[in-house]
């Protein structure tokens, strides 16, 4: 996934092999995460696919099951392991990450404290934005979780770009050793006011620090601790809306539905000449032609709040 080998360099041209993870894609709500081996079999609702045929193919590849149905075989990018990790906690996606990174001003050869570790969502993506020279130290309060974390790290090929440790940043702060070090600190805190004075003294002149809140009684606390040491204070609330789009066959002459796809026939009217009735007939004299439309709608699993991300930046000392 990201440039730390010079033999798996950063490309999705890369040929698949014995050992790599890969995402196996279904449909864009269906995909999951496989180690590939040469004797490895994956087996779902499309069939049997045998990994040894998977083994020599470029990444993007689709491959069929014995019943003739494909999936696709695409990189752990950030963006799809977000999608398909274990969920430890609640943790950050596409629209609030890419946010982060952008604020951050994080460039390879960066150096970001992260706290805490939680799913390893938002680290993976900190890596790459960092990557090849840069560092993520990460910390987190749960033991389990940070060994968890390291696995994951392990599975997608950036353990030398993060270290995770066990440290309870809320009550002992960011360990003295790297006090100057830190072009960005990360805050994803219950109480995140508490680790304020601590980020401030591991950021180097003009760096900055994020704090990730979903109530905004957190933000106004933490606010009011950053104005005695940071200038630049902001408070954004991003909210992504997703649209669904469709090729759909409409007859001419008819008027599609307001669902997309759903497509209701129309009934013709025919009067009686004897007893001024009216019928209706679903049949037609000639099948009616069809053209192709493309439909847009927003999707109905759109998220909406997930948490308000605060930047300062640590004021420069003359």
């Amino acid at each position: 996934m990201l440039p730390t080998e010079s033999k798996k360099a950063l490309s999705f041209k890369r040929c698949i092999e014995d050992g790599d993870l890969v995402i196996v894609y279904e449909r864009h709500d269906v995909m999951k995460p496989v180690r590939v081996s040469k004797d490895g079999v994956l087996q779902n609702r499309f069939g049997v696919y045998k990994h040894s045929d998977w083994i020599g193919k470029p990444l993007g590849t689709k491959v069929f099951s014995n019943k003739g149905k494909f999936v696709y075989l695409l990189a752990p990018t950030p963006e799809l392991w977000t999608l398909v990790l274990s969920h430890r906690t609640q943790i950050l996606y596409i629209a609030d990450i890419s946010f982060v990174v952008m604020y951050l001003e994080l460039v390879p050869g960066c150096v970001v404290l992260e706290s805490g570790t939680g799913s390893g969502s938002l680290s993976t993506s900190l890596a790459r934005a960092v990557a090849p020279t840069g560092h993520v130290y990460s910390f987190d309060f749960h033991e389990q979780r940070a060994d968890s974390a390291r696995e994951d790290f392990e599975k997608t090929g950036i353990s030398s770009l993060v270290t995770v440790e066990v440290r309870d940043i809320q009550g002992e702060g960011f360990p003295e050793k790297l006090s100057g070090l830190a072009d960005a600190v990360f805050l994803d805190l219950p109480q995140p006011w508490l680790a304020v004075p601590s980020a401030a003294k591991m950021l180097k002149q003009d760096g900055v620090v994020c704090s990730f809140s979903p109530c905004i009684e957190q933000v106004q606390r933490t606010c009011e601790v950053l104005r005695s040491e940071f200038i630049e204070i902001r408070t954004f609330e991003v909210l992504l809306r997703t649209y669904e789009v469709k090729e759909v066959k409409v007859d001419d002459g008819q008027r599609q539905d307001e669902d997309i796809g759903d497509v209701r026939p129309c009934k013709r009217k025919h009067r009686s000449n004897e007893d001024n009735t009216v019928s209706h007939d679903n049949s037609s004299v000639a099948p009616a032609a069809t053209t192709s439309v493309v439909m847009a709608r927003p999707c109905s699993e759109a998220r909406g709040h997930t948490g308000y991300l605060t930047f300062a930046r640590l004021q420069c000392l003359s």
